[in-house]
């Protein structure tokens, strides 16, 4: 098939967008490759342990599967998974949950597919440097974060689905080291959601654009990604949101208070695509190793779901106390959004408890927007903070 103009540059698009920065840090981490290598190569999978091909785990209804349960010190440098369920929210109602060193609270508690990059229990590709969502069809996870250890590691998927998972399959590629350095920090993901609601009551972005905005000298009303104490460092967030208006919804400054700063603190955003390293309202699929787009709306204005994320590979934020980061849900808060965010950090342990996931239930994303739609979402959500049934996820 002749490609039309459009679609080559769409092509060169992405080779410039993609290709070219890939090639560049594949070209960095190559320089090390020769370098010896002090410890065991070693991975816990799903392979049939009779040595047939049935290589995967099924999964009940509200049970919690153990996927590895490691002795010793060690890194873990790569996970992926596939999974065949027959619900279609099974990445929101799967909770993945990772634990350090014998600890009794997790250091990683988040929806699956949240975590490995896809929003509102979609499918789609996504690639990023340390977590991709690859073919077929966004279904392969992977995530190559390195997760320290120094006494063990324990890996859980949990099922809070009504459905049985089908088939779980699974690699935890992982380094088996004699000891830990102490500077090792462990790695944590949390997940939080929230439908916000305007500060003032005055849900009208456009104010700010005419410069009559309200002023927003706090980070009180914003919505949280991050709340940790100990020693650490913020690495990075995957962002959706999901406008039930078309208005922009990115005006909205990030805001970082550490080791217990008074706003407006150390970091200080100047907007919410600015933080995502793009300008001017993107609408836009781009994808970069540090910071992207995998996920956009085609409806009118910024009516929908956008994914953005930023991961701080190379300017960290770092804390010795604690760190509370927060974003505004439109300038001073001033719209009504459906945001998720999965934030990623490292710190020493003891971490901060994490609040609890919100029931399975809550966790169900609002009803993609139209049209038609846009006049029945707020009457949805209602309902669905009442404890209804939210339309577009009723039982069978």
């Amino acid at each position: 098939m002749r490609q039309t103009k459009a679609s080559q540059w769409i092509v060169t698009a992405w080779v410039i967008a993609v290709l070219a920065p890939t090639v560049f840090a594949q070209s960095t981490m190559l320089d090390g490759l020769a370098e010896r290598r002090d410890f065991q190569t070693k991975r816990v999978s799903s392979f049939d342990r009779t040595g047939g091909n049935a290589d995967r785990l099924v999964i009940e209804p509200n049970e919690i599967a153990v996927l590895a349960e490691i002795e010793g010190a060690g890194i873990i440098k790569h996970i992926w998974f596939t999974i065949n369920h027959s619900d279609p929210l099974y990445r929101r109602h799967l909770i993945l949950r990772m634990y350090w060193d014998g600890e009794s609270n997790p250091s990683v508690e988040s929806p699956v597919g949240d975590f490995f990059g896809q929003g509102w229990g979609e499918e789609y590709n996504y690639a990023s440097l340390p977590l991709a969502a690859a073919p077929a069809a966004g279904k392969a996870l992977n995530c190559y974060f390195p997760m320290p250890f120094g006494k063990g590691a324990k890996i859980t998927i949990e099922n809070q689905s009504e459905k049985r998972c089908n088939a779980f399959y699974y690699f935890i590629d992982y380094e088996a080291h004699r000891k830990i350095s102490a500077d090792q920090f462990r790695f944590h993901a949390w997940w939080n959601c929230e439908i916000t609601e305007p500060w003032k009551g005055d849900e009208n972005e456009w104010n700010s654009l005419r410069g009559n905005a309200d002023e927003n000298p706090t980070d009180e009303h914003n919505y949280l990604i991050l709340d940790a104490e100990g020693e650490g460092h913020y690495v990075g967030v995957n962002y959706y949101v999901n406008g039930p208006t078309p208005m922009w919804y990115g005006e909205g400054d990030d805001m970082w208070l550490i080791d217990g700063e008074k706003w407006p603190g150390s970091l200080h955003g100047t907007g919410t695509e600015d933080y995502f390293n793009s300008s001017w309202c993107p609408k836009e699929i781009y994808i970069h190793p540090y910071f992207g787009y995998p996920r956009v709306n085609n409806t009118i204005g910024w009516l929908g779901r956008t994914h953005c994320y930023r991961f701080h590979i190379q300017d960290p934020i770092v804390f010795k106390k604690k760190i509370r980061g927060s974003i505004e849900h439109g300038h001073a808060n001033c719209l009504t959004l459906e945001l998720a965010t999965v934030a990623y950090w490292y710190q020493k342990e003891p971490h901060k408890m994490f609040s609890p996931l919100p029931d399975p239930e809550k966790r169900n994303p609002m009803p993609e927007i139209g049209a038609v739609e846009i006049h029945r979402w707020r009457d949805a959500w209602r309902e669905k903070m009442d404890g209804g049934v939210l339309w577009g996820n009723e039982k069978e």
